[in-house]
């Protein structure tokens, strides 16, 4: 397959600029491996989960990673940081980076009262760079000169409900440089009716940065690498996922993410638990090992979550139940509806 065989048209007017309120008050297309699409409010998920079942969400934490200033030519530049280098405590990090002019190593880029330097280009729009300032001392200047980093097709600049709405209700581990947008919908009251129902919970950690997000290049799909992101099996989840499996009930990964966080850490029929790194590119062909239904949102034409959906349900039926979306006017992207494949 290549890129041109994940397009899709999408009218404009149906990419979200505002999430909806309450949360789960969006709207949930229900594509299941047989049989006909349904649509139901998200706040109906417990229909469609069932006693045994575990539901695995990303606790990650979105923090304030877009920052904008300034060269000391006095031309504008900005970051988006994706990593630390150095531990969760250090000063480099590897950051998406751009300005009037490219930036070159050596460069110094002020940001208010935060300055780094540019320690080396890495290609592919990547930089790695120096602050001048480590630990709590670099986490206080992201919170006083950092932007909550709003994809770019959110054609407005991000608003103090932005901090919390663009976060999920069990974000916890600061990280990522954008939301696992498909917990956005989730509210403690959905939460505890699934529980209530039979529905166990569990959570992994995968701090979302460029190999989520940045566009394949080339309509040629072997010839696309994806970035490493960092991700975290805690002990209680490994074993919840044991547990599920042996009463013979689903796991349903909520958003791509976690779907790459579980197929990545799946071993000899068991989830490793435990820190590790995943490049991993799902697209048609792949063969599912830890997921048997999915949440996830709707997302952009050509993208590789695009690509990870159709690996798991079929391109030609989600391209299909896309259509119907437009036709039914969902809304699209980060802040937009929700699919549920079972």
């Amino acid at each position: 397959m290549t890129l041109s065989d994940f397009d899709y048209p999408l009218p404009e007017e149906l990419i979200a600029q505002e999430p909806v309120s309450p949360r789960d008050a969006s709207r949930l297309l229900v594509v299941p491996r047989e049989g006909e699409w349904a649509e139901l409010r998200f706040s109906e998920l417990d229909r469609l989960l069932r006693p045994g079942d575990l539901l695995v969400m990303n606790d990650t934490r979105v923090i304030p990673a877009r920052l904008l200033g300034t060269k000391e030519s006095g031309g504008r530049c900005e970051l988006l940081l994706l990593e630390p280098l150095d531990g969760e405590d250090g000063a480099r990090w590897r950051a998406l980076g751009q300005s009037s002019k490219p930036l070159r190593p050596g460069a110094r880029l002020a940001f208010g009262g935060l300055t780094a330097t540019v320690l080396e280009a890495l290609g592919g729009g990547l930089f790695e760079v120096r602050f001048d300032r480590a630990g709590a001392a670099l986490r206080a200047a992201l919170e006083a000169e950092g932007r909550l980093p709003l994809p770019p097709y959110i054609r407005r600049e991000p608003n103090t409900a932005d901090r919390e709405r663009y976060q999920t209700v069990v974000a916890r581990v600061p990280g990522s440089a954008a939301a696992p947008t498909a917990g956005l919908h989730f509210t403690p009251e959905l939460l505890a009716r699934l529980s209530a129902r039979g529905v166990e919970g569990a959570s992994v950690t995968l701090h979302v940065g460029a190999g989520t997000f940045l566009p394949v290049r080339g309509d040629d799909l072997d010839q696309h690498r994806m970035h490493e992101e960092r991700y975290h099996v805690p002990e209680e989840a490994a074993r919840a996922f044991t547990a599920c499996r042996a009463r013979g009930g689903r796991v349903v990964a909520v958003g791509t993410t976690a779907v790459r966080t579980l197929e990545s850490a799946f071993e000899r029929g068991a989830l490793r638990p435990g820190p590790g790194r995943t490049s991993l590119f799902v697209r048609p062909g792949f063969h599912f090992q830890a997921v048997d239904a999915l949440v996830t949102n709707l997302h952009l034409p050509r993208s590789t979550l695009l690509m990870l959906v159709c690996a798991f349900a079929g391109r030609e039926r989600v391209l299909a139940a896309y259509g119907e979306a437009v036709r039914r006017r969902f809304r699209f992207f980060s802040y937009g509806d929700a699919m549920f494949l079972g």
